[in-house]
């Protein structure tokens, strides 16, 4: 199935503005012609400075800006159907993008809500730059963390981050950091200077997406530059909500590996067959599920029946993509073969944005599973 395939598949069910956006359609048409056939090469070389500066012209680095800043202004239903579209077509650039479009839709509400941004704030809303995203530090919090230390215009940021996408492409950096004697998250727009070093981390699955590991030596961060400041166990909560949900980009590269399974033989498209509906079940599920809790306010609404969907989905993506490695009957596994960079990216599924409560629901799956033969 081709990308036009899958934004067909993702709409079947309900049919909204969002399916028809102008946005929606160019870049599915985009992914199908530039992102799926590189993303072997991007895998490999890297995500380029071309690739952004098209993204850019489509209005990909700001579809959740505002009109006035000439933003898509996409909703939670059409954002969810770009992510999947990207990632289905090449995981190593949708990562890349995908640290960078929250950063967006943080700004475009603080924007609507009345909050003077700093002058590169706008930038970011108008689709000129990319952002890199340095947060998930805060969940190793006291071990391992980026310092906020109070100046009096601002405050000083030192620490290492464990990763950062995208570097080389981004300029500038949203940065959660721990301001420890009130254990407060300080949230601000870094831009890279020579004060903040990188190191390559060389991952074995997403390798394209330029991820590397950053350190900030004593950066000051001016006080109009930070986003927020809340507290740690306000953030946590909201984080620990976030990282318990089947996303978007599940659901991409899982449709993304059924469709090759049923170009396969009779086995593998049976197979597929079989696979369709548990997965078209778990994203009903998975998005039912966040949206509930969205609306109920409450960050742990259904939260174990949120964590098992999302355990049952990186389960499906490991599964699917075995199964594609197997159909491809000893060639899966060779550099040129989609089979094993499908299989590399559901293993980097599996701990991206793990927490510590999805790390053991995780495990105990696997140990039940055990039980039960």
């Amino acid at each position: 199935m081709t990308v036009s395939g899958l934004a067909t598949y993702v709409t079947a069910q309900t049919v909204t503005a969002a399916d028809t956006h102008p946005l929606l359609a160019s870049a599915t048409r985009y992914a199908d012609a530039v992102l799926l056939p590189t993303a072997l090469e991007t895998d490999r070389l890297g995500v380029t400075p071309d690739r952004i500066a098209e993204f850019s012209e489509l209005h990909l680095l700001n579809h959740l800006a505002p009109a006035e800043f000439d933003g898509a202004g996409v909703d939670r239903h059409g954002d969810r159907l770009l992510h999947e579209i990207l990632a289905g077509a090449c995981l190593n650039t949708w990562l890349v993008w995908a640290q960078h479009a929250p950063v967006v839709g943080r700004l475009a509400d603080a924007y609507t809500a009345g909050t003077e941004l700093p002058s590169i704030g706008y930038e970011i809303l108008r689709g000129r730059l990319l952002t890199g995203a340095a947060i998930s530090d805060v969940r190793r919090y006291p071990d391992h963390f980026i310092a906020a230390t109070r100046e009096s215009t601002g405050w000083t940021f030192s620490g290492t981050i464990s990763w950062v996408s995208g570097w080389g492409l981004n300029t500038v950096l949203m940065v959660a950091a721990v301001e420890g004697s009130t254990r407060t998250v300080v949230t601000a727009l870094v831009p890279i200077s020579d004060r903040v070093q990188a190191s390559d981390l060389e991952l074995s699955a997403v390798a394209g997406s330029r991820t590397e590991r950053v350190t900030l030596s004593d950066v000051f961060v001016p006080e109009e530059n930070v986003i927020s400041r809340i507290p740690l166990s306000k953030y946590r909560t909201a984080d620990f909500s976030t990282a318990s949900d089947a996303r978007p980009h599940h659901f991409g590269l899982a449709e993304r590996v059924l469709g090759e399974l049923e170009q396969a033989h009779p086995s593998a498209h049976e197979l597929a067959d079989l696979w369709r509906p548990r997965v078209a079940q778990l994203r009903a599920d998975a998005y039912a599920l966040s949206d509930a809790a969205k609306s109920t306010g409450n960050e742990r609404h259904r939260i174990d029946e949120r964590l098992a969907a999302k355990v049952a989905m990186g389960e499906a993506l490991v599964n699917l993509t075995h199964a594609l490695v197997i159909a491809r009957a000893g060639r899966g596994i060779v550099r040129d073969n989609t089979a094993q960079l499908y299989a590399r990216a559901a293993l980097f599924v599996l701990v991206q944005g793990q927490t510590a409560e999805v790390r053991d629901a995780q495990l105990s799956h696997l140990a039940q599973i055990r039980k039960n033969q």
